[in-house]
């Protein structure tokens, strides 16, 4: 029987009998009631347009893109993980048990952020790392949080990125939409928690804002979910195909030996009653029946082990 279990983001389904584990294509998500794979809402935008400012970044960065790229997405996981510990209630520490930091500076100084904006605006958290699955829908996704500020409830999507992209609407509008349908919200206002913001005052009466952080919101994303399902379309269209990669790992391995053959004593026919005595010249041991007390074989120090392991 396998057991499907999610772990750090990532999905995977363990096999105790058949002693295996399947990673899951971290682009889908599985349902189970239909048995079926659906594609996420940042796989789906993977087919949404690059705007100017991309490629201008992407001239900059050049053969080290791909290096950024990566290093911003390890970021956004790490800061990710640490708010949601602190939403959950654990003391969340800078410093290991041996002194050493166990996140960048960078990172721990974007949790303090998060921690700053809590304490500002008191909130009621009504979803924490949400997963939606819809096959009905075609697509499925993670909403960060779901909460309540003074009567009006907000889906939010926390980033760390150095820019907020259009995108990022989409994906919004996709997740209320999910929200709505699987879990029957009305949401007021979806917002972005943006981590890494250009900010440097709290700005002006009912800005959500302080130095390095900002709440961005839109109370109407009809516009956004139309121009997600359009890219939806174009995803379907170029990549309608696609289906999720799975890798399979045994859960353990050991050494194969020699599984021993059963021990028969030639004198009075008792089996694998053994005794293992010193041996002489060139034999390591000697095989000597229990029972009758006579001569079995000579043995090697592989068979000895064996022998004793069995």
């Amino acid at each position: 029987m396998a057991t499907l279990i999610k772990h750090s983001n990532r999905n995977y389904k363990i096999d105790v009998t058949g002693k295996q584990i399947t990673l899951q294509d971290h682009r889908f998500y599985y349902e189970e009631s239909t048995n079926t794979f659906v594609p996420s809402v940042t796989t789906i935008l993977s087919a949404f347009p690059k705007g100017p400012a991309f490629y201008d970044w992407l001239k900059k960065a050049g053969e080290n893109a791909d290096e950024i790229r990566d290093e911003a997405g390890r970021r956004g996981s790490v800061v990710h993980n640490l708010t949601e510990r602190y939403d959950l209630g654990e003391e969340v520490s800078l410093l290991d048990d041996y002194g050493d930091f166990k996140v960048k500076l960078a990172e721990w100084a974007m949790f303090e952020k998060y921690v700053e904006f809590r304490s500002r605006f008191p909130m009621e958290i009504e979803y924490i790392e949400q997963n939606f699955v819809s096959s009905v829908l075609g697509f499925a996704g993670t909403a960060d949080r779901i909460i309540t500020m003074d009567g009006v409830r907000y889906l939010i999507d926390i980033k760390t990125s150095n820019y907020i992209g259009d995108e990022y609407w989409l994906q919004l509008a996709a997740y209320e939409k999910l929200s709505t349908e699987l879990l029957g919200l009305k949401i007021d206002k979806v917002g972005i928690l943006w981590l890494n913001a250009k900010t440097r005052t709290e700005g002006k009466s009912g800005d959500m804002q302080g130095p390095g952080y900002q709440l961005l919101t839109k109370d109407d994303t009809s516009e956004d979910y139309e121009l997600f399902l359009n890219t939806k379309r174009l995803y379907e269209k170029m990549y309608g195909n696609a289906k999720p990669k799975q890798v399979n790992y045994s859960l353990s391995h050991r050494l194969p030996t020699d599984e021993p053959s059963a021990i028969i004593c030639k004198k009075c026919g008792v089996v694998n009653d053994v005794v293992i005595s010193e041996g002489k010249g060139p034999h390591f041991a000697s095989l000597t029946c229990g029972s009758c007390g006579g001569y079995i074989k000579w043995a090697t120090e592989k068979e000895v082990y064996n022998i004793n392991n069995k």
